[in-house]
């Protein structure tokens, strides 16, 4: 999970509440909303047949085992100077990470990046289309069909101290927290995770919500600051990170430790399954409009999410799963088994914000599968509209160091079909 802990994004829980096949525009305050707007669409997506899987392989899918065709030229693709600029600082930062981590795609060694990323310690912001041009090539995952929403960064009235108008914790990571690689009892549990905590010679769940919100962590949970406004904490909860706009006006920054092991429920489906969202009300504004109006059922509906996070403070921006930094409008989340952690990927979508070059620098509870991204818009007014609106749909091009797909076997694994015009 990424270090921002995030269970659900900002569009991810106004999606939520609305109809599959419609987007989600908030109400802004200061503009108009952003609006689906006719763009240069990336090649059609065709379907290539999976690829076979090596002897030993697991079942878990990946993109190399969902299949991969090669995409267009990126000289085609339409990526401005300045957008380019942004995701060449946001990829010389993740290059450590690319030569070094295994990439569980399955497409590249740490090797394939080295040159790129050499290549990248000299090239001026005004070179960095060249850069792209120069040293990457595309491929489609699967059928290339994308699904884009948006996240941010929070913030909210808190205090260091308790005092007056602020009187919600936020707690940091409890002491009787207990993480377990399951992995290590059984080949057959390899990856699965659980947390809890030990009660007489017992592994147990660990407190929910609602236990933790009644006060169960009383004694047992450091306290690292004091929230105004619950709605405000949950809801910076589901972001994973956030700041905290001290009484003095000072700001602190803190950032996901880790989650009390319980399942995560998005209270979006929830309003929707059972009616109670009027019309306009489908974003995440008219969730929190909801929660604010019917403060007794809001408190109950919240608590039916048993997920919790546990902060500590940020010295810095926030990192994402990588560990380095997040940038506003270049990072994006995705699901490391279908895009290398450090990437670059272009997205053509419906949503004119959304559309163009990002780089895969974090990873979310919520962002599954293939083509499946979420977009980092940073701070502010702004970023909280359009993160809370986002949903876009449209198609994904992949960039890998050239010569990676000649290595993989130049026509791709659906037996050389290359994607359509």
């Amino acid at each position: 999970m990424t270090r921002w802990g995030r269970l659900a994004s900002a569009g991810a829980l106004a999606l939520s509440v609305a109809a599959c096949s419609g987007s989600i525009v908030p109400p802004a305050r200061n503009r108009p909303a952003p609006q689906p707007v006719p763009v240069r669409p990336a090649p059609k997506a065709v379907t290539p047949a999976p690829a076979a899987s090596p002897p030993g392989a697991t079942a878990t899918p990946t993109a190399l085992t969902t299949g991969w065709v090669a995409g267009p030229a990126i000289t085609t693709l339409p990526i401005d100077r300045a957008q380019a600029s942004r995701a060449l600082i946001a990829f010389r930062l993740s290059c450590p990470a690319l030569v070094r981590r295994t990439d569980a795609t399955g497409l590249t060694r740490g090797a394939d990046w080295q040159v790129a990323c050499d290549a990248a310690k000299s090239v001026g912001a005004g070179d960095a289309r060249d850069f792209f041009t120069r040293w990457f090539e595309t491929v489609q995952i699967g059928d290339g069909r994308a699904f884009a929403t948006g996240y941010y960064e929070p913030e909210i009235k808190g205090a260091r101290a308790r005092q007056p108008g602020y009187e919600t914790p936020i707690y940091a990571r409890p002491g009787d927290l207990i993480d377990v690689d399951l992995g290590l009892f059984s080949d057959a549990l390899k990856g699965k995770r659980v947390r809890g905590r030990v009660q007489g010679s017992a592994l147990v769940p660990y407190d929910d919500r609602t236990a933790i919100e009644q006060g169960s962590l009383d004694g047992r949970a450091p306290i690292i600051a004091w929230a105004a406004d619950p709605i405000e904490l949950f809801f910076l909860q589901i972001q994973g990170s956030g700041r905290l706009r001290l009484p003095d006006g000072g700001v602190m920054r803190i950032g996901y430790d880790t989650q009390n092991g319980r399942d995560y429920t998005g209270i979006g489906a929830l309003l929707r399954d059972r009616g109670l969202l009027g019309p306009g009300q489908a974003s995440m504004q008219g969730i929190v409009g909801w929660l604010r109006d019917h403060p007794q059922e809001g408190v109950a509906l919240m608590r039916e999410n048993k997920s919790y996070i546990f902060f500590r403070e940020l010295n810095g921006p926030p990192q994402g799963a990588l560990g380095y930094a997040v940038t506003g409008r270049v990072s994006a989340a995705v699901d490391p088994k279908f895009v290398p952690l450090g990437a670059p990927v272009f997205l053509s979508l419906d949503r004119a914000e959304a559309k163009g070059l990002w780089i895969a620098q974090d990873t979310g509870g919520a962002i599954k599968g293939a083509n499946r991204f979420d977009t980092f818009w940073g701070a502010g007014d702004e970023a909280k509209t359009i993160a809370g609106g986002m949903s876009a749909r449209g198609t994904a091009l992949l960039l890998l160091p050239v010569g990676t797909l000649a290595r993989l076997g130049a026509g791709g694994s659906n037996g050389g079909a290359t994607p359509q015009r």
